[in-house]
C-alpha cells in the first residue's frame, strides 16, 4: 500500500493510516480555525536558501550544542502530550530513540508513560515539561521527581494557562476517559495492530499523574481533576517560585512576542523557545519563524534560543538555524514516525531531518552548522540581495 518512506510527509500519511482517528487528530489539529497551525508551515515555505556552487563543501558537520548539552544536530524533540496512545509505550520509544541518535527527548506533564517509566527504559538523561497546576503542591512534587528521575533541563510551558478550543477533540469525543462516538467505535475497529499493542501495555493512563495527584486514581477522577487545574494566574513571578525548586538548566518555552522575549532574558532562565504551541492555542497567532528574526535581534545575545512550531524538514530547521536560532524542537515530525512505525518511526523521522539539514547547507556553501546564519538567505522570494 505504501512506497518507501522519503520524508516526514510519508510517515504522516503512514501514521494516519495507522492511529485511530481520535489520536491521530489529537496530535494533529490546530486551534478553531487552524489557521496560525497551517501557516506555521507555509511561512517556511516564504523563505528562500541562497544556492552556492563551486565551494568547498567536503566533511560537513552538524554537531552543536543545546544549553551546554552536545547534539548531533541541531534538534530536540519537543513535548507532545499523549506520545502513547500514538503507540504504545510512545514516551519511551520516542526516548530510546532520541538517546540513540544523540539528540534530547522532552518528556510532556500530560504524558501516558511516567517520568520513573521513562528514565528506567533509557541511560541518558531527558528533559522534563512542566505545566504549572493550580495544586502547587502537585508541582512541586512533579519537579522533585524529575530530579529524582535525573532529568538534565526543566521546560517550562508558558503558553497554555487556558486551552484553545481544537474543534477535532470535541468531534470525537476525546476526553478523559474518552467519550466515543459511533464513528470513533467504528474507526478503532479498523485498527487491529495498535489495539493489539495497547493490550499489550499497562501504560493506558495519564501516568505523571494517575495515581500522585490528589484523589486521582482512575480516569473519571483525572477528567474532573485536570478541568480545574491548569493554572490561569501563571505569572513571571511564578518562575521565580520554580527556580528556588529546581536548581537545573531552565528552557522558557512558548515566547512568540519581542516584549515577552525581552522579560525571559532577564528571568534567570537559560534558553527560551520561540513557539505558539503548533498552533494548537492562540488562532490569529504570527507564525513562529516569522517573529524569530526579531526576537534573536532583541534578546539573541543574552539568552539562548530555540525555535518550534511548523518544522517539517531539515530545510526547515537550516532556514531556523539561519535567522539565529541556537537550536530547534521538532513536534509532529516526529509523532508522525512514533504513530507509522513506533521507536524505528522516530529513528527515520530524524534521519531524515538530518539528511535533508547535512544536503542543504551543503547546497548552501557551507560546512559547519555553527557557521549557518542569515547570508545563507534572500531578503525575499523574488529578490537576489542576501538576507543582513
Amino acid at each position: 500500500m505504501f512506497g518507501p518512506v522519503t520524508c516526514i510527509e510519508d510517515l504522516r500519511k503512514r501514521a494516519e493510516f495507522r492511529v485511530p482517528r481520535m489520536f491521530y487528530d489529537y496530535a494533529d489539529s490546530g486551534s478553531y480555525t487552524e489557521g496560525t497551525y497551517r501557516d506555521n508551515t507555509e511561512a517556511f515555505s516564504r523563505i528562500k536558501v541562497r544556492q552556492r556552487v563551486a565551494v568547498d563543501i567536503d566533511n560537513r558537520s552538524l554537531k552543536s550544542t543545546m544549553i551546554g548539552r552536545d547534539v548531533t544536530m541541531p534538534v530536540a524533540l519537543a513535548p507532545i502530550g499523549l506520545c502513547g496512545m500514538q503507540h504504545a509505550d510512545g514516551e519511551i520509544k520516542a526516548a530510546k530513540a532520541a538517546e540513540k541518535f544523540g539528540v534530547p527527548f522532552t518528556l510532556s506533564t500530560m504524558s501516558i508513560c511516567s517520568i520513573e517509566e521513562v528514565a528506567k527504559a533509557t541511560t541518558n538523561p531527558f528533559w522534563f515539561q512542566l505545566y504549572v497546576m493550580r495544586d502547587r503542591g502537585f508541582t512541586e512534587d512533579m519537579i522533585a521527581r524529575a530530579k529524582a528521575a535525573g532529568c538534565d533541563a526543566l521546560v517550562l510551558t508558558l503558553d497554555l494557562q487556558v486551552l484553545g478550543q481544537r474543534h477535532k477533540d470535541i468531534r470525537n469525543g476525546l476526553s478523559a476517559p474518552p467519550k466515543p462516538t459511533i464513528k470513533s467505535i467504528l474507526n478503532l475497529m479498523t485498527k487491529p495492530q495498535w489495539s493489539m499493542e495497547m493490550l499489550g501495555t499497562k501504560n493506558r493512563t495519564f501516568g505523571n499523574i494517575v495515581g500522585h495527584a490528589p484523589g486521582v486514581d482512575n480516569m473519571t477522577s483525572l477528567s474532573e481533576w485536570t478541568a480545574k487545574q491548569f493554572d490561569p494566574s501563571l505569572s513571571w513571578e511564578s518562575i521565580e517560585w520554580i527556580k528556588s525548586k529546581w536548581d537545573g538548566k531552565l528552557i522558557l518555552k512558548g515566547i512568540n512576542d519581542i516584549e515577552d522575549a525581552q522579560i525571559a532574558a532577564k528571568s534567570g532562565a537559560d534558553a527560551i523557545t520561540v513557539s505558539n504551541h503548533g498552533g494548537r492555542q492562540l488562532d490569529g497567532a504570527a507564525a513562529s519563524i516569522d517573529v524569530l528574526a526579531d526576537i534573536v535581534d532583541a534578546v539573541g545575545d543574552k539568552i539562548e534560543i530555540h525555535m518550534d512550531s511548523g518544522i517539517r524538514s531539515g530545510q526547515d530547521v537550516f532556514k531556523a538555524i539561519a535567522l539565529g536560532a541556537k537550536s530547534t524542537m521538532i513536534g509532529r515530525a516526529f509523532i508522525y514516525g512514533l504513530g507509522a512505525m513506533g521507536e524505528q518511526g522516530v529513528t527515520k523521522a530524524l534521519e531524515i531531518i538530518k539528511d535533508e539539514l547535512d544536503r542543504t547547507m551543503g547546497f548552501a556553501g557551507e560546512t559547519d552548522i555553527k557557521n549557518v546564519g542569515r547570508h545563507n538567505l534572500l531578503q525575499s522570494g523574488n529578490s537576489y540581495k542576501k538576507m543582513a
